[in-house]
């Protein structure tokens, strides 16, 4: 029965090892998320990130470097949560640059307001 039971349990072992490499080894590359995110970090470029949000689109370009370096490594899941944490950062970049030139403008319409009622004041007697 001993023997049995250092069998039984020596072939568990194994066999949860043999899962284990088998489920690493088969995670494809995060090919999409990769795309995703560097179409995400194209858009906050695009929407004046490195203007409005510069600590963000750095954070976002950065951990984009280093989802390269992973996936380059083969270390697809580095590479997929990096890639997933950089669009993250992307987005909030480019948020806060919408957000800046949403206040800007609403700044710009509110002096013109202000010029346009000394205008009118001025014409009134």
């Amino acid at each position: 029965m001993n023997r049995f039971y250092q069998w039984y349990r020596t072939g568990g072992v194994a066999s949860c090892a043999a899962l284990l490499m088998v489920g690493c080894a088969s995670m494809p590359a995060p090919s999409e998320q990769m795309a995703v995110s560097k179409a995400t970090i194209n858009s906050a470029v695009s929407a004046g990130g490195n203007e409005f949000a510069s600590i963000e689109m750095r954070a976002a370009q950065e951990k984009m470097d280093r989802a390269n370096r992973a996936l380059e490594k083969e270390d697809y899941e580095n590479a997929r949560l990096l890639a997933e944490q950089a669009q993250v950062d992307a987005r909030l970049a480019e948020k806060k640059a919408q957000s800046a030139k949403a206040q800007k403008a609403a700044e710009v319409i509110q002096n013109d307001i202000r010029i346009l009622r000394e205008e009118i004041n001025r014409k009134t007697p």
